[in-house]
């Protein structure tokens, strides 16, 4: 009797794991993708999809889910739940859609705002398939050239320069040839990059099952038995990399994708995981980053959703219960409310939770615990120059440069956000350079002549913060002094790479924490959102921080969901769009996968057959 009641009780729940991960219909199928349409180069036809205004008439009706934010972890949420077949509306306060994604033209130049390269497209990686099946095809992208990044370290005659190559076997080849004492360390960090990549499913596996399964198998070791990724990611990478070698420059080459977290309070895991992001090639879209955002939001419209920009929320609406059921938005002086059972916030969990949810619901000890879990990420400083001429005239080129004033990069990075305000600007130690025109193929036929550069470093916002109540290009004199301080030290820093561009210099743009705050909402100007520390990355801070959040019907998308950059946040997406759905749509897109290779295969056995 016992063994038939357990008999029956194990076919009930193998029925209901089937169903859970396979009984329901996928959100993404082969046939929506379909072959790339003409490239839209006429601005006004791009701007109707981008720089569609809010106005009530425009919000669909009988709304499913309300997005706010519509950088690429809220657009991606939203175009996977509107082919699931809800009717999704997504709000963005800026007057263009995409977030980081975004780009904007001025003087005739076109500036990318937060996307510089990415990796993990390549043909049939699960990142590619997502981005198809959320653009339907329609999204290209063009390969650089393997030699992808430049780290530079010291200055004068003590710089020392190495060069980081894309390519499976290439990148760590390379650098054996630039550190041809330091085999056994390269090998073993190339070990921690593919265990790393290979296993980090196990983390994001952890914020979709149960919480208190989670926990348990974290909390018993079974997690650790499992796979050494849940240690892996709560070790510091500086303590890690001592194991590895004392090479200080080789330490730098192994933490040089800054994002305002010194390598001694970051994960390994992550720094293993941004260096493999570009193994197999690094990718810029054709026509620009915009790209993306148009393409992403032409999806949501197909499946009968909405993209509406000048849409600032002001409020999420939440009921006597408890539970989320819409948003107010600001319209002019009035505000509007706007319904829907499910609200996905894309804002961070620091606006979400400090801004827009009511007061009495701010302060519940639930809500502060999850805030607990994260701390306030870096601001970052972009300059923005556009410049008479082309990349050859001006001898820039696609790969990008990382440059360090030290090879102890804990140290510098610690020196430097421990100065005065006044003391900053004349000692930066660390800057990124990218020239976004030479990467996309189009550029010149869209801008002909022209070339642009974007410098990026991370600042502290409390060195801006006496400005925060001015407003955004009204800041007066001496907040204009001030940032064009650090902007001459880090161009001139510039010229010394690339001599020509200082006599074509013709425009010049500077975005602070507070320029990200305004035309991002990037809490404090960290456009990484909340800080990538180690302790976030414990493994039961992991499993703790997920979609779901305290307040039934409000979850969270983008980068505060797993990690920073577009593929981090598109992940954060997907996580979300799995939490509401109750569907692991990840399944699905390895499915998809599955029966691309398969199509692969056969297409290769056929062109075998006819050179036979």
């Amino acid at each position: 009797m016992w063994l038939l009641i357990l008999l029956v009780w194990l076919v009930i729940w193998a029925g209901g794991t089937y169903w859970y991960l396979f009984g329901k219909p996928s959100p993404f199928s082969l046939e929506s993708v379909r072959p790339p349409a003409p490239r839209e180069f006429d601005q006004k036809k791009r701007d109707k999809v981008i720089k569609q205004g809010f106005s009530v008439d425009k919000v669909p009706q009988n709304l499913d889910v309300i997005v706010i934010g519509s950088g690429i972890g809220g657009l991606s949420a939203a175009t996977t739940l509107a082919k699931a077949g809800k009717k999704v509306l997504v709000l963005e306060q800026h007057d263009q859609a995409g977030g980081c994604c975004h780009t904007y033209i001025e003087k005739g130049f076109e500036f990318d705002v937060g996307l510089h390269y990415i990796g993990q497209v390549h043909e049939n990686s699960l990142l590619r398939i997502a981005f198809d099946q959320i653009t339907e095809g329609q999204l290209e992208f063009q390969e650089l050239q393997p030699h992808i990044d430049t780290v530079q370290i010291g200055s004068g005659d003590k710089r020392r320069e190495y060069k980081i190559f894309t390519g499976k076997h290439e990148m760590k080849a390379r650098l054996i040839e630039q550190f041809p004492n330091e085999t056994e360390a390269i090998e073993k960090f190339f070990k921690i990059m593919k265990l790393s990549a290979k296993k980090t499913h196990y983390l994001a596996t952890m914020k979709l099952i149960p919480q208190w399964v989670s926990l348990l198998l974290l909390k018993s070791g079974i997690a650790d038995l499992i796979s050494p990724v849940f240690r892996l990611s709560g070790t510091p990478a500086t303590g890690f990399m001592d194991t590895l070698t004392k090479n200080k420059d080789l330490q730098v080459i192994f933490s040089y994708f800054f994002y305002g977290v010194p390598p001694k309070e970051s994960s390994i895991l992550i720094n293993a995981l941004l260096m493999h992001h570009y193994k197999r090639g690094a990718y810029y879209p054709k026509g620009g980053a915009s790209e993306i955002s148009f393409h992403i939001i032409r999806t949501i419209q197909k499946y009968g959703g909405s993209c509406l920009v000048r849409a600032p929320v002001s409020q999420i609406l939440v009921d006597e219960k408890g539970a989320a059921y819409g948003v107010k938005v600001k319209k002019g002086q009035e505000e509007v409310e706007v319904h829907a059972p499910v609200v996905v916030s894309n804002c961070g969990v620091f606006t979400t939770f400090q801004k827009l949810l009511p007061p009495e619901i701010r302060v519940r000890h639930d809500i502060q615990e999850r805030l607990s879990m994260m701390k306030h990420g870096r601001g970052s400083m972009l300059i923005f120059s556009g410049f008479d001429g082309t990349a050859e005239d001006l001898g820039l080129v696609s790969t990008n440069f990382w440059l360090f004033k030290d090879n102890d990069m804990d140290k510098s990075m610690e020196d430097f956000f421990a100065l005065s305000k006044e003391e900053a600007p004349d000692n930066i130690p660390m800057m990124f350079i990218t020239v976004p025109s030479a990467k996309d193929p189009e550029g010149n036929i869209r801008h002909p002549g022209k070339s642009c550069m974007t410098i990026l470093t991370m600042v502290k916002y409390e060195w801006f913060e006496e400005w925060k109540d001015t407003t955004v290009r009204r800041r007066g004199d001496d907040y204009y002094n001030y940032k064009m301080r650090f902007t001459k030290n880090l161009f001139d820093w510039a010229c010394t790479l690339f001599p020509k561009i200082k006599d074509k210099l013709v425009f010049q743009d500077v975005a602070t924490p507070l320029t990200n705050m305004h035309y991002l909402g990037a809490q404090r100007g960290a456009m990484y959102s909340a800080e990538h520390n180690v302790e976030r990355f414990y493994a039961e801070a992991v499993a703790r921080n997920r979609s779901s959040t305290p307040v039934k019907n409000l979850y969270i998308s983008g980068q505060d969901v797993f990690s920073c950059g577009i593929a981090g946040a598109l992940h954060g997406g997907l996580l979300c769009a799995s939490t509401v759905l109750d569907q692991i749509v990840y399944i699905n897109l390895l499915i998809l996968k599955k029966k691309l290779k398969r199509k692969k295969a056969r297409e290769l056995a056929q062109l075998a057959k006819k050179k036979l």
